[in-house]
């Protein structure tokens, strides 16, 4: 380094080319001016870097190299090195033996790939719910050998908040489905003048499978987001940690207090919901059948059997269970940022809508089977 100075860069602009004539030490604290003055430079012609009189270069200069010589030629500009030393070629061979590599797009991989990739982690998934599920049931034995451990306060708000909060929307809903079954079946039944029929299909399809399916997504949509939301932004404030630090059980005071909440709620949110439904049904028979309330009671009495009621009631457990146990897992995954509550709040509402609807396919078969 001896009488070495900073680094310098002249243009000397010819009609064929535009000369760079670089000199003294080309290190990443001495680069700026050099740099501003690249920035500025649009040269019309061929360049050439004359890089003789450089007397020190690191990995920084030989980038400040690469880049605009890149840049020129994107610019459609021939760009070339002259007077180049041993060091400086034994340094940008270092960094740039393949230099084009970096340019060239990512290789997208195969669907092959992607299909197993994802099996992969579903696979994963599923083996990490089962273990949640297998420490949740140990934790609620224990509770249940020890019942002062059951927080009945939470229990009691949380049956507040998924089931009183939710009769409005429970309400709508199933009128509305009600209203839908009702409309649609009279225009085909009236066809075969078989309108007192209407009762049946009502009183049927909506107690044994439309109201506890609709009841269910609807508290999935709910109930379950709210789950996930909750336990996730309490596990980035970090005070799932710091119960943990004090000697307090997630599983019992954030898990179990839910499933029982809404396992509790769900039978009498369906019952609201077959009463509701069978109201829009008959408000539409009576519209458009002339088929009056008292009649439609009258034949509702005869013509729907108690099991149809009893097998609709007793789904509800099943799905709350299952909707509790999805929400509370998702929530537990949620990393410490705030895209990670909203992609596992969709995770959530859309994999307890998935099993639950699985599971009344599962109790479709089981019942046809049973001859019930």
């Amino acid at each position: 380094m001896q009488n070495s100075t900073p680094a310098k860069i002249e243009i000397v602009d010819d009609v064929s080319h535009t000369l760079l004539q670089c000199r003294g030490v080309w290190t990443l604290p001495h680069l700026n001016h050099v740099a501003y003055i690249l920035e500025t430079l649009h040269p019309r012609a061929s360049v050439i870097w004359d890089v003789s009189q450089i007397d020190e270069i690191d990995s920084a200069g030989i980038a400040l190299w690469q880049l605009y010589t890149r840049s020129f030629e994107q610019e459609g500009i021939e760009s070339k090195l002259v007077g180049v030393k041993q060091d400086q070629d034994q340094l940008y061979k270092l960094l740039y033996s393949k230099p084009h590599e970096a340019l060239q797009p990512p290789k997208e991989p195969s669907w092959l790939f992607i299909l197993g990739r994802e099996t992969h982690q579903n696979v994963l998934g599923i083996g990490k719910f089962l273990a949640f599920l297998g420490e949740a049931f140990i934790l609620l034995l224990y509770t249940l050998l020890h019942p002062s451990q059951i927080r009945y306060r939470s229990i009691m708000a949380h049956i507040y908040a998924t089931g009183a909060t939710a009769l409005p929307i429970i309400a709508l809903s199933s009128f509305l489905i009600g209203v839908v079954v009702a409309y649609q079946s009279i225009v085909q039944l009236q066809k075969f003048g078989a309108d007192i029929f209407i009762v049946d299909m009502i009183g049927i399809s909506l107690t044994r499978e439309l109201a506890p399916l609709i009841t269910a997504i609807v508290v999935a949509g709910r109930s379950g987001s709210a789950f996930t939301a909750q336990i996730g932004a309490m596990k980035m404030t970090q005070e799932i940690d710091a119960m943990k630090t004090m000697g307090f059980d997630p599983f019992t005071f954030l898990v179990w207090p839910r499933v029982f909440a809404l396992m509790i709620v769900m039978p009498l949110l369906i019952f609201f919901a077959d009463l509701i439904g069978i109201f829009g049904g008959m408000v539409i028979a009576q519209a458009q059948s002339h088929l009056s309330f008292s009649e439609f009671i009258h034949r509702l009495q005869g013509s729907l059997p108690i099991k149809h009621y009893i097998i609709g009631i007793v789904k509800g457990p099943f799905f709350a269970f299952l909707i509790a146990m999805v929400s509370t897992y998702r929530g537990f995954q949620v990393s410490l940022n705030t895209e990670s509550i909203g992609l596992y709040t969709t995770k959530s509402v859309v994999n307890s809508i998935f099993l639950v609807i699985a599971c009344d396919a599962i109790f479709s078969v089981l019942l046809t089977e049973l001859k019930l």
